[in-house]
């Protein structure tokens, strides 16, 4: 065995249990500040990513000087038509039996072209919207409307992938408006 002159760090103060230079007494609650800073910064950096999706998202408006000072217009919207050319999908989305053959002939003696009246894939449709594919058919989709109580109008190109360019979607509240 090697014999090495003594140095520094031979010399241990009393009490202490760890021997080499690299190693000093742990301090009691070291563990506890440690834990105190991680939980600060995971609260910190969980608020900036918060703050950050919410702001990606347009929820948030840090401008102050972006309200607006006189009231907004409408959008303009097309005028109602009837478009002789397109046919018109009628869909029962209530319990109701019978309801879209009857709204049917409610647009046919309109002069509106029906297509296909059939049921819905659900049942529980509480609004009746009319739905156009493009956004050329808007005014067809109002006039649609127009014959309908309680109708509104979305542009959905869903159904236009299907080939329907106009569809009508029965709702209860349809249901109710032509019982009474």
């Amino acid at each position: 065995m090697q014999k090495f002159p003594r140095d520094r760090f031979d010399s241990i103060p009393h009490g202490m249990d760890r021997v080499g230079a690299h190693r000093a007494p742990a301090r009691r609650g070291r563990r506890w500040v440690t834990f105190a800073w991680a939980a600060l910064a995971t609260v910190v950096l969980a608020g900036a990513g918060i703050a950050a999706v919410a702001a990606y998202n347009q929820r948030l408006d840090f401008d102050d000087t972006a309200l607006p000072t006189a009231p907004a217009s409408a959008v303009p919207t097309a005028e109602p038509t009837l478009a002789p050319d397109v046919t018109v999908a009628v869909l029962n989305g209530t319990t109701t039996s019978g309801l879209a053959a009857r709204a049917g002939e409610v647009l046919t003696a309109a002069g509106v072209p029906v297509g296909i009246t059939t049921n819905a894939d659900r049942s529980d449709i509480e609004q009746t919207v009319v739905y156009y594919a493009s956004a050329d058919l808007e005014g067809a989709a109002r006039g649609v409307a127009q014959q309908l109580p309680e109708a509104e109008v979305r542009l959905s190109e869903e159904f236009g992938e299907e080939g329907m360019q106009l569809v009508v979607v029965l709702g209860a509240d349809y249901a109710d408006a032509v019982a009474e």
